[in-house]
């Protein structure tokens, strides 16, 4: 086992990583992909271990990676369905927080749909916890598996040029990887319609464009992100489709970016609104599979290095 100097007991953001935390976290989950395309998969490397993933927000991609990262280290997985629990009946997320941990579990993936919950509820419990989202705050799994992805691809993260548009207001996927990107030495451009872009985020040192074109003049990736309608109070945009006119990236607008630009998307993504569906079945541009098969090598990373100091002491 390689000795890493990542030591945190919680993965609540990608804000207070050390860019060499963030390397290790890199460094690891890249062995794991590795792993993954092998036909045996599983280790033992968790085994005796309790993982709980409490999703407060429906989710397909991370719930379904996060079970298998856990599943494939050894560990012992439990999906809690929230519609089915107490927390239905009136109970508190710091009583949720107390009984859970009352059971002694060892890791806790928590999605919630208010920013700062996960980081409340990691104060009430003894066993690391994993932020597979909440609210618009951060995404830092995602971040990460972005950041493997680009790596893999382009061979390094420092001196490229990043465009993430659409939807920036409401993204805590935008905001993980704005600060990852840049803590790694990036460049990132934010491009969205006004409404959808907050002049605040120029204080991160991010370029703003609210025109696609001049945002993605020699970009090299390009990362699409949805419209969240569902936290939206009142209308951002027009209709959907002057958003696809203005914001929808088709192969004219790519054009703009450089010769061999990568197209992501964390998703779900909805074809013919942020996205034509011709770019993002491109094989040779889009990288929107690579994300997802990187998703489960960086969650098993994270798995591991937050458990090495619990199994360490056993």
């Amino acid at each position: 086992m390689i000795d890493l100097t990542f030591r945190q007991k919680h993965l609540l953001g990608i804000e207070g990583l050390q860019p060499w935390e963030i390397a290790d976290l890199l460094d690891c989950a890249d062995r794991y992909v590795d792993l993954n395309r092998r036909p045996a998969k599983k280790l033992q490397l968790l085994d005796g271990l309790t993982q709980i993933n409490l999703f407060f927000e429906s989710s397909t991609r991370t719930l379904t990676s996060f079970e298998l990262a856990g599943k494939r280290l050894g560990a012992d997985v439990v999906n809690m369905a929230v519609q089915g629990s107490s927390i239905k009946k009136g109970e508190t997320l710091i009583d949720t927080a107390m009984t859970l941990n009352a059971m002694r579990p060892d890791v806790l993936v928590v999605r919630h749909q208010d920013s700062g919950a996960v980081s409340l509820l990691a104060r009430h419990v003894n066993c690391s916890v994993i932020n597979a989202g909440d609210g618009s705050h951060e995404h830092p799994t995602q971040a990460l598996l972005d950041a493997l992805t680009i790596r893999r691809r382009k061979g390094r993260l420092e001196g490229l040029t990043v465009a993430i548009c659409g939807d920036v207001r409401h993204s805590r996927v935008a905001r993980s990887n704005i600060l990852l990107l840049l803590a790694m030495g990036a460049s990132v451009r934010l491009i969205g319609p006004p409404t959808l872009l907050p002049r605040a985020f120029s204080t991160f040192g991010c370029e703003l464009f609210t025109d696609m074109a001049k945002g993605l003049q020699g970009c090299d990736i390009v990362m699409m992100l949805r419209l969240q309608n569902e936290r939206m109070q009142g209308s951002y945009v027009p209709s959907v489709r002057e958003y696809f006119h203005l914001y929808g990236l088709t192969r004219e607008k790519l054009a703009h970016a450089a010769p061999d630009a990568l197209i992501m998307h964390p998703g779900p993504m909805n074809r013919g609104v942020e996205i034509d569906g011709v770019i993002a079945d491109d094989i040779d541009r889009s990288a929107i599979l690579d994300q997802v098969e990187m998703g489960v090598a960086v969650r098993m990373a994270c798995l591991d290095l937050l458990t090495r100091d619990w199994r360490a002491a056993a």
